[in-house]
């Protein structure tokens, strides 16, 4: 037993070590096995042997490694590369084995993750057509697009206040979807009810008449045959709609919970009071106001709340910081409100009024800013904001028209891309969609941060935002004590 024991062991040694020594070490072991009987000379015996495994296995494949380095490819007179070959004898068949085990097992691996990563791509695919979810789960983010983007609905900044959930790219897909198959007929009604809302209510009458006849014609190539699932036939009729109009606010959703009835954005008299107490007890969301060393003031700001209920607390924040010599603002936690707040704060930051983006709403009066705001001091004075891919809607608005104006630069990473401009149009118990109604002047370019996000102007870890914002302040200080000196 212990010869076979002690021949196993040998195969440790390379190759031609064993078909040099091999048979000698184990006459070796026979001899001393005849000659040392008794329990201590056998367990002396095995302690030799262990120790000098452990000595010269790792010493033998050294000395074959060194052997191996010159007989790296050599050129032959003609210029082609030449090799010696140092093992002669043929793999062992428990090698062979071995190798054929490994190479099935990474096989099945390989389709496995395959199959893992097709299911994500399909899921994250759908996920990535959806608005943001910034409201309690039973409620489908499409019925917030007028909070997040441009109605002002209070419910959306409580949410954000209360710190509930939401994935930044997820909307409804968020919800625990049925992966339940489609019925045809069910399919061809929401393909239909689609078309319709598209002709008769996208601001465009042409483009949506023309996206609505790319709908309905690919679902008589029997494009939409693959969408076997709600949210696959949902990602797919919002990829035709928005390929035909090059509209990235039009959306088409779907809900595993079945929608409201009646979806609106006013919130009731008991909401309204709710709102009210949750806004007090959280401070309106401003998580701290604080002057920094450097006089750097700062606002953590964890949404845009409505005006009517928190105007006072935020003038008093931004009052407090009038005297700094830069601001930043910490937007990376805020998942939008209000827009009429954020342009509230944004009128703080110039001496005159400026033309202020909102993607849901039309070209009105109240598009530009009321500034200047009286007493401010801060039209002046660097402004940082804090971003992260938790900086959503109304935030996303603040970021990208202060960065497109040139009056705010923007530290952390790329925001979460959820403009949702679209009005919803439920279609039935799971499917609606968002659509534009009105057109809106983007003057900056000809998409804003829909699904793309903000992209910041210093790229760094949301960890690292803050610390790298007030080395950008203070260099901007000490340039500018530098420029003055100089005068």
């Amino acid at each position: 037993m212990s010869e076979k024991i002690y021949a196993l062991l040998l195969r440790l040694y390379p190759a031609q070590f064993r078909k040099r020594y091999g048979e000698e070490a184990l006459q070796l072991l026979r001899d001393r096995l005849r000659d040392e009987a008794g329990f201590p000379a056998r367990l002396r015996l095995w302690l030799d042997m262990v120790a000098d495994l452990a000595i010269s296995v790792p010493r033998e494949h050294r000395a074959l490694r060194s052997a191996l380095a010159p007989a790296a490819p050599a050129l032959r007179a003609d210029g082609m590369p030449s090799f010696r070959v140092l093992e002669e004898e043929p793999p062992r068949p428990a090698t062979l084995m071995v190798a054929g085990l490994l190479s099935a097992a990474g096989l099945v691996a390989f389709f496995v993750l395959i199959n893992i990563a097709g299911a994500r791509f399909v899921s994250r695919a759908a996920q990535q057509q959806a608005p943001p979810a910034t409201t309690a789960p039973a409620r489908p983010a499409a019925l917030t697009a007028e909070a997040t983007s441009g109605g002002g609905n209070p419910a959306d900044a409580a949410t954000a206040a209360a710190g509930k959930p939401g994935n930044p790219r997820a909307g409804s897909s968020d919800q625990s979807v049925s992966i339940a198959a489609l019925d045809p007929a069910e399919r061809h009604r929401v393909v239909t009810a689609v078309a319709d809302d598209l002709s008769q209510f996208y601001f465009d009458r042409e483009k949506g008449q023309q996206a609505a006849g790319v709908v309905l014609r690919q679902e008589r190539l029997g494009a939409d045959r693959a969408a076997t699932t709600g949210s696959l036939l949902a990602t797919l009729l919002t990829g035709q709609i928005r390929g035909a109009t090059d509209d990235l606010h039009l959306i088409v959703e779907y809900s595993a919970p079945a929608l409201p009835k009646q979806p609106g954005t006013a919130l009731s008299p008991d909401g309204l009071a709710r709102y009210r107490a949750l806004m007090h007890e959280t401070h309106c969301t401003i998580e701290k106001v604080a002057v920094l060393p450097g006089n750097v003031g700062y606002i953590k700001l964890n949404s845009f709340p409505e005006p009517a209920v928190c105007e006072p607390q935020i003038r008093q924040a931004m009052g407090s910081i009038d005297n700094t010599a830069a601001v930043i603002f910490d937007l990376r936690d805020n998942r939008g409100g209000d827009p009429a707040m954020t342009a509230l704060i944004a009128a703080y930051l110039f001496p005159k009024p400026v033309y202020w983006y909102n993607p849901r709403g039309a070209t009105a009066a109240e598009s530009w800013l009321s500034s200047p705001v009286s007493g401010s001091r801060l039209t002046n004075k660097p402004v940082y904001i804090l971003t992260s891919v938790l900086t959503l809607s109304g935030a996303e608005q603040f970021s990208y028209d202060l960065k497109m104006l040139h009056r705010a630069t923007l530290v952390g990473e790329t925001t979460g891309g959820a403009a949702h401009a679209g009005v919803f149009h439920r279609i039935d118990d799971h499917f609606g969609i968002g659509i534009p109604e009105v057109r809106v002047v983007n003057p900056y370019s000809r998409h804003d941060w829909e699904v793309v996000g903000v992209t910041p102007d210093v790229r760094v870890q949301p960890a690292q935002a803050l610390v790298t914002a007030q080395r950008l302040a203070q260099a901007a200080r000490n340039g500018a004590h530098t420029a003055s000196a100089q005068r």
